[in-house]
């Protein structure tokens, strides 16, 4: 089986960050996005990986993740020219795919499930067509929904409902044979002019294909908003960071709950309140920080409170009473100009400067 990772698109919901980053690459719990993806694939036996990428920031997910060496994988890198749909992406991605099965993985999705089940029953399963995973949400309208039997297949699916007949949204990871490319072949972009993988799913249906379904019942999250990568962080700070300090605190600053000190990093003064972590050669002083706050690398901050963030590589705050709910893109400063203290709410791309 190999793995099929969608590492494209534009990003629009996230901007100005992806402006000029990918959206993919924006970091949770100072990791990005797309490195959970290829942490779950791996550990599903997944050694073959193609990772479709947009000409815009082709070569920064490249650079990320370089030769897959790091998860013991080989990867592959498809430019995929325009926004075409996830059915546009699969086509695209069939010369490197070949004649095996696969999995693909939204690379900006992120679920505290592991894959190995649904990709060993995959396996051990030739008779289906196809097997998705699904959760239960609140709002189905919003997500391309699956309508499914007592038997454990999925009857009918349906993107973005009026009137949903079913909870269960597709989560962006798919298990396919190859007779998903004919059937990618047979059907029509949509209203908005693509290919929609949900009509590829109900063709093989259609024509007799057995598709299955496998649960997510831990936590799923899709990091396209400020909000939603705000929470993704807390998740994930909250669900799989390892404390350890491998920085220097100093006696005068207190470490409370789980955080990460990463090397290099330098804490005068301070607070810090997990779950959060310090990147590498990060300096905190005289400040609080945290809880849910992920620092990155060589980032400054003096004389501030940051709460509920993430602060990319390199960034500066200053003299901020309170910061709270912020992402804040790479390089970024922000200090404040005299004037009375209230709370800050920021989305900020790279290479900005915020006087307050």
């Amino acid at each position: 089986m190999k793995g099929l990772v969608l590492a494209g698109g534009s990003g629009t919901r996230l901007r100005p960050l992806t402006y000029s980053g990918a959206k993919q690459l924006v970091p949770v719990a100072n990791r990005p996005i797309l490195f959970y993806v290829l942490d779950n694939l791996a550990e599903a036996g997944i050694r073959d990986i193609v990772v479709i990428v947009s000409p815009e920031t082709g070569r920064e997910v490249e650079t990320a993740i370089g030769d897959g060496s790091r998860w013991q994988v080989r990867v592959r890198f498809v430019v995929q020219d325009r926004p075409g749909g996830l059915a546009h992406a699969v086509k695209i991605a069939a010369p490197a795919l070949g004649d095996d099965d696969f999995c693909m993985f939204l690379g900006d999705n992120l679920i505290g499930t592991k894959i190995r089940g649904a990709a060993d029953a995959f396996r051990a399963s030739p008779e289906l067509s196809a097997l998705v995973m699904l959760k239960e949400v609140a709002n189905p309208s919003s997500f391309g929904v699956a309508e499914v039997n007592d038997a454990g297949e999925v009857e009918r699916l349906v993107e973005k409902p009026a009137h949903p007949r079913s909870n269960l949204a597709l989560v962006g990871v798919y298990f396919f044979r190859r007779n998903v490319f004919s059937a990618i072949e047979r059907i029509q972009p949509s209203a908005r002019g693509e290919l929609e993988i949900t009509d590829a799913i109900s063709e093989l249906i259609a024509e007799g294909g057995r598709v299955r379904f496998d649960r997510v019942t831990s936590w799923w999250l899709d990091t396209g908003k400020k909000d939603d990568l705000l929470l993704a962080n807390d998740t994930v700070l909250d669900s799989w960071l390892v404390a350890e300090t491998l920085g220097v605190v100093d006696s005068e600053s207190k470490i409370i709950g789980r955080v990460r000190v990463e090397p290099g990093a330098k804490i005068v003064r301070s607070v810090v309140r997990g779950p959060a972590i310090i990147g590498p050669d990060a300096v905190i002083t005289d400040s609080r920080i945290g809880p849910f706050t992920s620092i990155g690398a060589a980032v400054r901050i003096q004389h501030s409170v940051v709460d509920r963030c993430v602060l990319m590589e390199g960034s500066e705050v200053e003299g901020i009473e309170r910061l709270e709910d912020s992402l804040v893109g790479r390089r970024v400063v922000i200090r404040r100009a005299p004037k009375p203290g209230y709370s800050l709410s920021l989305l900020v791309g790279d290479d900005c400067r915020v006087e307050l």
